[in-house]
């Protein structure tokens, strides 16, 4: 069986949708639905919701010596795990599945043991023990595939997502990712097979795993869909897609129907969680279309990310709030401009690897907005080497973003208007032509969003934005 390219579709479902054994019979149909159509799938799963965060807790526990601790979380990881399987699969399945869960926790146990033994957590070990969460998860998804005609097979992603050894966030390395993915995947989706496999997890050159950062499924799915050259990625999570904004914060957002590869980038990485802000890297590169979809809701159409998305009338597609950030001023009057100055700034924030959101400058002080983390009074120390430093807590930037916003006159008058009873900390529109941010008080983020998704998605492009829900306003009580 050979196998059109246009045909291959890479789905990948978040925690939500792998949960429970509900939630895997919703997912087994939806891919169902994809096979039915004709497509080939392959399947990247999360660890079931909430896993990662427990594993996370056992290794803690371990590293600080409580063993006993560790081994009670996986002991309740090991019922959850059994109990969703003996509910999913028929007996002779369960049967099976059995076997490799308490293979898979026996040796988890064993691995907490010997973090106990020694006291001490290393990010590689780390990365060993929130590897289980997809590694069982995708044996529990597969076989409910199989037994629902599906042909599931499970391949331990760790065979073909190779990576670097920078264990906690691993690089991707994508020769030797499209080469395995030849090898492995492909035979069996031209046998007719449903490939699954865990998202996140890798494993480096001499085979020891390796995890990619927390959201990294996504970006295995990405990785997934560029080495193999498919004609479209599915991101299956909880939402309907990308909004105007948070609907817990705006009951009213709106979804978004198609936006770019570019703009969807920066809605990520300021706090939009429907998406890994690295996720479509991969997709960009090879122009593979990326579809968020809810697989709550199979029917709704979702987002589709795109090289390019149509014209938009509005100025701007979405609203994100990224909080927990901590603005940094940086004052050293008779050196700011001076020759070497601004790398021996950067060059602090390097060496703790700490990534910055935002960057104003005057004539005698540099602004700087980050991540809240407990490094930070280590950084403050080194700056105060070269400069007088002083530190802001409890800050939220919030970021719009929208094609040619530049094109708009007048847009940044609008904003500030909009939002002028808040008081604007930090203001950016820098080198970017689809993002405004601004950085204001965590406590005004609520507030702020609103006034702004008013102002801006009162009137909005039917072409681009999903209004069949919007509720006239002659008809709310």
């Amino acid at each position: 069986m050979s196998v059109a390219r246009e045909q291959l579709v890479v789905m990948k479902f978040g925690g939500t949708s792998v949960e429970d054994a509900t939630a895997m019979e919703r997912t087994a149909a939806i891919v169902a639905g994809r096979r039915k159509k004709g497509l080939e799938a392959i399947v990247v799963v999360s660890a079931m919701a909430k896993v990662t965060d427990q594993l996370l807790a056992a290794a803690a526990a371990a590293g600080r010596g409580d063993k006993a601790g560790a081994l009670a979380i996986s002991s309740r990881l090991r019922h959850r795990h059994i109990d969703t399987a003996c509910e999913l699969l028929d007996e002779q399945r369960f049967a099976a599945l059995q076997v490799a869960v308490h293979q898979e926790l026996d040796a988890l146990d064993d691995l907490l043991r010997g973090i106990a033994a020694v006291g001490e957590l290393t990010p590689r070990t780390g990365d060993l023990v929130v590897s289980f969460g997809e590694r069982l998860s995708s044996r529990m998804v597969a076989a409910a595939f199989d037994q629902r005609g599906l042909d599931g097979t499970h391949v331990d992603a760790r065979t073909c997502i190779i990576t670097d050894s920078n264990y906690g966030k691993a690089a991707p390395l994508e020769a030797p990712i499209e080469a395995k993915l030849t090898e492995l995947v492909l035979p069996l989706i031209k046998a007719g097979k449903t490939p699954v496999m865990g998202g996140f997890i890798g494993s480096n050159a001499e085979g020891i795993t390796t995890t990619l950062g927390r959201g990294g499924s996504d970006y295995t799915a990405a990785l997934v869909g560029g080495g193999l050259h498919a004609g479209a990625i599915e991101i299956w999570t909880d939402v309907n897609g990308i909004m105007t904004t948070d609907p817990r914060i705006v009951p009213e957002a709106l979804r978004v129907k198609t936006i770019s590869f570019e703009e969807a980038a920066e809605l990520a990485y300021f706090g939009a969680k429907v998406l890994h802000p690295a996720t479509i890297l991969p997709a960009v590169q090879k122009s593979i279309p990326v579809w968020v979809l809810n697989s709550r809701n199979a029917e709704n159409e979702g987002t589709k990310i795109t090289a390019v998305a149509p014209p938009c009338k509005s100025p701007f597609k979405s609203i994100a709030a990224k909080k927990k950030l901590t603005i940094i001023d940086i004052v050293a009057s008779r050196m700011l401009m001076t020759h070497g100055y601004l790398k021996a700034v950067f060059d602090v924030f390097d060496r703790f690897k700490c990534a910055i959101d935002m960057v104003s400058t005057s004539e005698v002080s540099i602004s700087l907005s980050v991540d809240s983390n407990e490094r930070l009074p280590e950084i403050c120390e080194e700056l105060s080497k070269i400069a007088d430093v002083k530190m802001e807590g409890s800050k939220a930037l919030i970021c719009m973003v929208g094609e040619d916003i530049r094109g708009h006159n007048g847009i940044a008058g609008r904003v500030f208007s909009a939002v002028s009873h808040v008081n604007l900390r930090m203001i950016s529109q820098g080198a970017s032509e689809i993002n405004m941010s601004f950085m204001i008080d965590e406590e005004d983020v609520e507030e702020a969003v609103r006034s702004l998704h008013k102002h801006f998605f009162a009137d909005p492009d039917e072409a681009i934005f999903d209004v069949s829900v919007r509720v006239p306003v002659e008809s709310k009580a």
